[in-house]
């Protein structure tokens, strides 16, 4: 694997910095945290000007054939920037899932609308259990009369950014097989179909999920994503794509503490020096260095994975678990390193803060991926 970005990738990497810097300033995100609709109009239209929403899509549905880590570089400038919208559930959860999965038709219908920006998507996976483990599933589909169609019933929590999405990919049971993986099938839902019950909720990050409710919802056979009763391994790839892109989310998180942090340690004074002069706040700032660098190399190892199509799921898991701790490590430093003021809401530090501890939840936290990198190495 190599490491080094290419020539395109460097140019995607350095034009997405330097529009994010001009035009998504901390303080815009700050009054999206306070927004219904959490996200500016204006900077989704530029987003998909810039051809940001068609990156990882083929040409012929109005993408630029980009690969999976060339969307990791985008999503790791996003992830130092803070971007508010729906660009992660809709791109990587949603029009990803409908490229691998989708019928020519369902491409077709979803995914030129999606480069071009008019339509946003999610997916619902999790319930009350909070695991993405195939056993959470337990929201029933169930075929309605012999005419194909099916009826949705049951709860989804921790939705992304369903309060403004137009179509959610639904995991649901149509049936009870040997296996929990067996059973599982994915519709397409528009969101504002007749008993679809959005309610936002509050996040320590001020991101915009919500609890989904399926009372009776009615989709025609056309809405299945793949093959009734064998959507689970749809939905475990969707999960692994998930995982992979909010380690590279993570890690521009962590690459922008380290410099806010080692920046304040020489400017701030106390006993007539730099603080960055005093041994405990170096090794705190070398310590961050550790952890973003080191989530560097695993964030790509599994992002290079899914983009090549390899087997990725130990790669994605041990980024996972990898990750989300570091993370959370290097914002603690920098909270230590910081003092107070780090903790105010006027300082910069606290929004990374709140983002870390959700993203290390977000499509499995770190037991969860450790239990399944020791399942993968036959323990």
């Amino acid at each position: 694997m190599d490491l080094g970005l290419s020539e395109t990738q460097q140019m995607l990497k350095n034009s997405a910095r330097a529009f994010l810097e001009q035009e998504c300033p901390h303080s815009l995100v700050r009054a999206m945290e306070q927004d219904q609709k959490g996200y500016p109009p204006e900077l989704w239209k530029s987003m998909v000007d810039l051809g940001w929403t068609g990156l990882a899509f083929p040409e012929k549905y109005g993408g630029t054939e980009g690969s999976f880590l060339d969307l990791a570089v985008l999503i790791e400038e996003m992830g130092r920037a803070l971007v508010p919208g729906p660009f992660f559930s809709t791109v990587v959860m949603g029009g990803l899932t409908i490229l691998e999965a989708g019928s020519d038709a369902q491409k077709a219908e979803h995914l030129p609308r999606i480069c071009q920006g008019e339509e946003t998507l999610t997916m619902a996976v999790t319930e009350p259990s909070a695991t993405f483990a195939p056993g959470g599933i337990q929201v029933e589909a169930r075929k309605d009369g012999g005419d194909g169609d099916y009826v949705i019933d049951g709860t989804k929590l921790f939705v992304p950014d369903a309060q403004t999405a137009d179509v959610i990919i639904v995991a649901a049971r149509t049936s009870q097989g040997a296996n929990a993986e067996d059973g599982v099938t994915c519709f397409i839902v528009p969101a504002s179909t007749q008993g679809v019950s959005i309610v936002p909720l509050d996040t320590m990050a001020s991101d915009k999920q919500a609890e989904v409710s399926f009372s009776n919802v009615k989709v025609p056979a056309g809405a299945v994503l793949g093959e009734v009763d064998k959507g689970w391994p749809i939905v475990d790839r969707a999960i692994q794509r998930g995982a992979a892109a909010k380690c590279a989310e993570m890690l521009g998180g962590a690459g922008a503490v380290l410099e806010m942090t080692v920046e304040y340690a020489k400017q701030r004074v106390q006993f007539g020096r730099p603080i960055g002069s005093f041994q405990a706040v170096q090794h705190h700032c070398a310590n961050i260095a550790t952890y973003a660098e080191s989530s560097r190399y695993m964030a790509y190892q599994a992002a290079w994975s899914v983009s090549e199509g390899l087997p990725a799921a130990r790669e994605v898991s041990m980024a996972k678990a990898w990750v989300s701790e570091a993370y959370r490590k290097a914002c603690l430093l920098a909270h230590q390193s910081h003092g107070a003021i780090g903790f105010t809401q006027e300082h910069d530090l606290q929004l990374f803060t709140r983002r870390a501890r959700v993203a290390e939840l977000a499509y499995g936290d770190p037991k969860f991926h450790r239990e399944l990198v020791a399942e993968s190495i036959g323990i």
